[in-house]
């Protein structure tokens, strides 16, 4: 929260000193090369699958140090949240910053961005005991923070207000805790294509080259391996024939603020 406020005054700051560069009409909502600060909610889901393929016969015999043990007949197969999943939710908060062209009445720019959150979710319960002995009681994972970069297109609706539509690869940052026995923590990342599409309107009364800006980022999250949470390299042994992995996706809606103050047309 320390940064937002630090990125909204430096904002505020930059519209004391950027007459030398701004038009005597200024800049229309995201032209030129701009930064901005936002805050948004976020949510999403999580969609596990695991795949097994099971003990079909029961197993007897000795260990390396010749102490009898067992495996339990068990069946395989494949379980997965084919409809609706586990829930995230949480805030996000963070930064853009992006150089935009006005091309008559149409709009192009690229644009990137980082954003800090505490979106995540939580599941507890009944302990789960694994089959070497160890616990888990809950399993919690948090989003901790999001970049990436995007091309942007848009037209301008009057000469106050944009709307454009963007498309690029935004990257998260997960941290995954276990609880029980033993606790683990690792920390994963996962990315995936995203699209969004935003409205921004000159704030003029304060200042003709700052506007604020509204819009939501939708992200389809790549599917991604997890395993043996807790190890570097995992038991090759243990897991043979079994995988799991994680896919979701996420929606951002965003209230934020851009502040334009340089054309590099003026350097030519």
């Amino acid at each position: 929260m320390r940064k937002i406020k630090l990125l909204i005054a430096v904002v505020a700051m930059l519209g004391l000193v950027s007459s030398s560069v701004a038009s005597a009409d200024g800049f229309a909502p995201g032209e030129g090369l701009y930064i901005g600060a936002f805050a948004a909610g976020g949510m999403g889901i999580v969609q596990p699958k695991v795949s097994t393929i099971g003990n079909t016969i029961a197993d007897v015999g000795d260990d390396s140090g010749g102490n009898n043990y067992s495996k339990n007949k068990h069946e395989g197969g494949t379980w997965q949240a084919n409809d609706g999943g586990l829930g995230l939710e949480g805030f996000e908060g963070g930064v853009w910053v992006g150089y935009g062209y006005k091309m008559g009445g149409l709009y192009a720019g690229i644009e990137g961005e980082y954003a800090p959150s505490d979106v995540k979710f939580k599941l507890s319960g009944t302990t789960v005991e694994l089959t070497d002995g160890r616990t888990i009681s809950s399993v919690e994972s948090e989003k901790k923070g999001t970049g990436g970069m995007f091309g942007r297109l848009g037209f301008y609706v009057n000469d106050d207000t944009l709307l454009s539509f963007r498309g690029g690869v935004l990257v998260s940052e997960f941290k995954v805790e276990t609880k029980g026995s033993t606790d683990y923590s690792e920390t994963y990342y996962g990315g995936g294509p995203a699209v969004g599409a935003s409205l921004t309107s000159r704030i003029a009364a304060i200042d003709p080259n700052l506007s604020v800006r509204m819009g939501m980022v939708y992200t389809d999250y790549m599917t991604a391996s997890v395993f043996s949470i807790g190890t570097n390299n995992g038991n090759p042994e243990a897991t043979a024939g079994h995988s799991s992995e994680v896919t979701g996706s996420a929606l951002s809606a965003r209230l934020g603020l851009t502040y334009s103050f340089f054309d590099v047309n003026s350097l030519f």
